[in-house]
């Protein structure tokens, strides 16, 4: 059997193909390549450029590669952006996730693993790790269109032979530790990134945003989880459904934070490079503490992070960048 990622070509998406394959699975990518790469893509899984919301087309592939499971990572990740322009969210993460899961359904698959977001808690009311329990109140479009696929997926699985598990990941970062793939997004705006982007000169620095906010230094505070384990997470979730497990909705990180200014500190360090931290106005949308409470996906998904530590997550990163500018790639 096989399994189709969406999204397969872009930062996640990649990474997830590559750890399927090294588990031995059959893969099949479809993205219509407006924010990923077709160079990205493993070479062993089959690439179809195409939207996700063709429905045609993806009932097509199900069936052509004998597909038996969807782990859907395509969409829009931004939420400066999605303030600015929420019908486009509410179109590529909802509308056409709709589409993908009323295929999905029609065609005979029933594990569906979703990459959906911290962002749907909007503001924690404590500072502590954030439980799946928690009120879903999402501050922006991205994080409400997210959450309206999380519903849709829920209503699905009440009514259809359909199960899935909805991952709420926090701030991913890093790269392959093969070198395989990594962030290549053109203006990529997570920070690990354009922090080491900064680092290697391709940046005249980097501006934070907000440096007053009730934390120990001033800036916001995320859990950075590398992504390799956050796609570990995603098999994880795959083989718990394929052995009979019912629909899960589970956090993604290390129920720990840090700062923006720690990420800069560790960046700097690491690379032996300063750059220049412009210090602006807080954004629309921004939270100021996200730390997730894991312990379901670790006891119910058996999952065990590897990779746990600031400083493996940026010289990942690093490394990609100085991948990235050895062999000229075309982003």
């Amino acid at each position: 059997m096989t399994v189709l990622v969406t999204g397969g070509a872009g930062y996640i998406g990649s990474h997830m193909v590559w750890a399927l394959l090294d588990a031995g699975e059959q893969v099949v990518v479809v993205d219509r390549l407006s924010t990923g790469f077709e160079w990205a893509v493993a070479p062993e899984a089959i690439l179809v450029r195409a939207d996700i919301a063709d429905t045609e087309t993806v009932a097509g592939i199900i069936r052509d590669h004998g597909v038996d499971a969807i782990t859907h990572f395509a969409g829009s990740i931004s939420v400066p952006e999605s303030v600015a322009d929420p019908l486009a969210y509410y179109q590529n993460n909802t509308a056409n996730s709709l589409a993908l899961i009323r295929t999905a359904i029609a065609e005979g698959i029933d594990k569906f693993v979703f990459s959906s977001t911290a962002a749907v808690y909007g503001s924690p009311e404590s500072d502590g790790p954030v439980s799946e329990a928690a009120p879903t109140l999402p501050e922006s479009p991205y994080g409400l269109s997210k959450l309206m696929t999380e519903r849709m997926l829920a209503d699905a699985a009440s009514a259809y032979d359909f199960r899935y598990a909805a991952l709420r990941y926090f701030n991913v970062s890093g790269a392959d530790p093969k070198g395989r793939t990594g962030q290549s997004t053109r203006g990529a705006a997570n920070l690990i990134k354009v922090a080491t982007e900064a680092a290697m000169g391709k940046r005249d620095g980097i501006e934070v945003f907000g440096a007053d906010y009730p934390t120990r230094d001033g800036t916001c505070v995320r859990d950075f989880i590398h992504v390799s384990d956050l796609v570990a997470a995603h098999v994880s979730a795959l083989t718990y459904l394929r052995g009979g497990g019912q629909s899960i909705i589970a956090n993604c990180g290390y129920g720990r934070g840090y700062t923006v200014r720690e990420v800069l500190d560790s960046v700097q360090r690491l690379s032996g490079r300063d750059f220049e931290i412009r210090i602006g106005a807080r954004r629309p949308g921004d939270i100021v503490t996200s730390v997730a409470d894991s312990s379901r996906a670790r006891m119910v998904l058996d999952w065990t992070p590897k990779l746990d530590d600031l400083d493996q997550i940026v010289g990942s990163a690093l490394a990609w960048e100085r991948r990235l500018a050895r062999t000229n790639q075309k982003l």
